[in-house]
């Protein structure tokens, strides 16, 4: 799962141009909003495509997304227990 993390965070750093962010300070507890990256909901879109694109996992509602898009962690786990077989080992 950590190596999950890992490059789910250097993709979201890149994607998002998050210049004060390296993705070795992101930790699986690491939150995508309010105290964390501080993300907003143009990042989230984006997000959201990169994790369809990616992985091959849609978060396509409100509740979904209020469950998921916790912090690294929830998102790894959703991400391992949804991805498509398809889709593994997809990159950018």
């Amino acid at each position: 799962m950590e190596k999950l993390v890992a490059e789910i965070a250097t993709k979201l750093v890149k994607l998002l141009g998050l210049l004060d962010v390296s993705p070795n300070d992101i930790t699986p507890k690491t939150p995508f909003f309010d105290g964390g990256l501080g993300l907003d909901s143009i990042d989230m879109l984006e997000m959201v495509f990169m994790l369809d694109r990616d992985y091959g996992v849609l978060i396509d509602n409100r509740e979904l997304g209020e469950k998921v898009l916790i912090n690294f962690g929830t998102l790894a786990q959703y991400i391992t227990e949804n991805r498509q077989s398809t889709n593994e080992g997809r990159s950018e």
